[in-house]
């Protein structure tokens, strides 16, 4: 199949890592949920998975990547799952301006393009190891494994609420955009700042986790991996639990993710999962809605920009649409739990 990145380079660049020899077969690209490339490579007899970002770069496309590199490397020795490392490229030249890496392939689907299937016990399995994947990140020491520098944890719940109805009225600068209308932005918006939690002890985020971000071991139904590390800072983890609660699939709910997700509706509660979370992180979780709440309010902001850019005519109107709907149907979601 013809390639979207440079084999030719690409080869000569991991002659200089020792990657093996001769010419790179290309078996084919993986999916995800996102924009960038993403190839499964086949060399001197060993596979590979390149990811970087895509064709048209963002301007911080490559910013978030070397995040990505560098988070991944910092989990090498942990027990949260996640693709391993094989290499790194800091250099933009090697790929027509893209920075990428090289990792292992994982053994496991994605539960959001896959239907998962088993009895209950075997589903509600998937869903406890889904919670246990950020329970186990949650419980790693950010110092210890060389990334107390990746972000500001000081403050971090403080800056939320601004930041990103900040990033709402950006989206205004796009031409064509006429501005948002998701339901209650402003009341969410004044629900969150007014029952702020406390800042917890500060630790890695995923950022973005939710049921398409993982592959799940087709043997064992363990999370395999967790994917798409982009988002990744250091913060308050309670954040990734919330945003796991705001993207369950739910009755009467608009399905955000792949329809696979279906299979795992109705398998457990909020409640049990959040449970289990206490369980296996020794964090207490005594605001779980408010998480819900804020990670509704963010992930709604941060798919209406993929609506904004499709109305200014730079991504396909139908994507927009599904996007927007998503948004909508997400502070819906936090308008009800937060009673406003």
């Amino acid at each position: 199949m013809e390639s979207p990145v440079d084999l030719e380079a690409l080869a000569s660049w991991m002659d200089k890592q020792s990657l093996g020899n001769g010419e790179i077969e290309v078996l084919g690209p993986l999916g995800g949920g996102t924009q960038n490339i993403i190839l499964r490579l086949r060399r001197d007899g060993r596979d590979f998975v390149l990811r970087r970002g895509p064709a048209n770069l963002r301007a911080k496309t490559n910013s978030a990547l070397l995040r990505e590199m560098r988070v991944l490397s910092a989990l090498a020795a942990s027990p949260v799952p996640h693709p391993a490392v094989i290499a790194t490229c800091e250099d933009e030249t090697v790929l027509g301006g893209a920075v990428f890496y090289l990792m292992e392939p994982v053994d496991g689907y994605n539960p959001s393009e896959q239907a998962p299937v088993g009895d209950r016990d075997r589903l509600r399995h998937i869903a406890f190891s889904s919670v246990d994947a950020i329970a186990a990140l949650a419980a790693v020491d950010h110092v210890a494994v060389g990334l107390g520098d990746l972000g500001r944890p000081e403050g971090f719940l403080d800056r939320q609420v601004p930041q990103w109805l900040g990033q709402l009225e950006r989206y205004r600068e796009l031409d064509g955009y006429p501005g948002h209308d998701l339901p209650g932005v402003d009341r969410v918006a004044d629900w969150l700042t007014a029952n702020q939690p406390a800042d917890r002890i500060p630790g890695i985020m995923h950022g973005d986790y939710h049921l398409a971000n993982l592959l799940v071991s087709h043997e064992s139904g363990d999370v395999a991996a967790v994917v798409d590390w982009e988002m990744s800072t250091i913060g308050d983890p309670l954040l990734d639990l919330g945003w796991l609660l705001a993207t369950w699939p739910q009755e009467d709910q608009h399905l955000l993710l792949g329809d696979g997700v279906r299979a795992l509706q109705g398998v457990v509660t909020r409640d049990e999962l959040v449970a289990r979370y206490e369980e296996r992180s020794g964090r207490r979780v005594a605001d779980a809605e408010w998480y819900v709440v804020l990670a509704c309010f963010k992930l709604g902001i941060v798919i209406e920009g993929t609506h904004a850019r499709a109305t200014a005519g730079l991504m396909g109107k139908a994507v927009g649409d599904r996007m927007h709907a998503g948004a909508v149907g997400l502070l819906t979601q936090a308008r009800s739990v937060a009673g406003v």
